[in-house]
């Protein structure tokens, strides 16, 4: 019988993947196994760079936490070396973090499963995702559209005032 202060430690970390998981945009589950101690730096700080929780998780531990989220398609996969990106703010982040290194790294690192919104996805599912750009990235194509956009009616503008000889065009009634 496990000791009462480990099996309390063992249900407080159950709760907090549940927490965690539950509260995640996205989640990429990752077979690490054989990347050295430089490359899982750099992709640790990478992660951190882009606001993703990456850590190594506990199979037993956290095949419960999927049960209680009702996520037990993710059971099959928890084996092995485990780890588990999520994200709260940016769901692409996470995807296209792990392909990136999945490529650089080849058979020591795999992406095992992946869900979204609380959904499991599926492989063509997250060859896709990987390939969308970031929330960021986005916003700066938007801001730089708008941009382009003011820019184009301050042009306009100028013209028109210049065409009504300095004076602004007249209000139409």
């Amino acid at each position: 019988m496990p000791n009462a202060k480990v099996l309390s430690e063992k249900q407080a970390v159950v709760e907090a993947l549940v927490e965690r998981l539950g509260n995640a945009s996205a989640g990429v589950l990752v077979d690490y196994q054989g990347i050295t101690v430089a490359e899982d730096t750099a992709l640790r700080a990478e992660m951190r760079k882009e606001s993703v929780d990456y850590t190594v998780v506990k199979n037993t531990l956290t095949r419960i936490a999927v049960k209680k989220l009702g996520m037990d398609e993710l059971d099959p996969v928890l084996n092995g070396s485990t780890s588990l990106a999520t994200s709260t703010t940016d769901p692409i982040a996470p995807f296209r973090i792990i392909a990136d290194y999945s490529k650089k790294l080849g058979d020591r690192f795999n992406v095992k499963a992946a869900f979204m919104e609380g959904k499991i996805l599926s492989e063509q599912e997250i060859a896709e995702l990987s390939t969308l750009t970031s929330k960021n990235d986005l916003y700066a194509k938007l801001a730089g559209s708008l941009n382009a956009i003011i820019a184009g009616l301050a042009v306009c503008l100028s013209e028109v005032i210049e065409k009504n000889g300095g004076a602004a065009a007249p209000a139409a009634e």
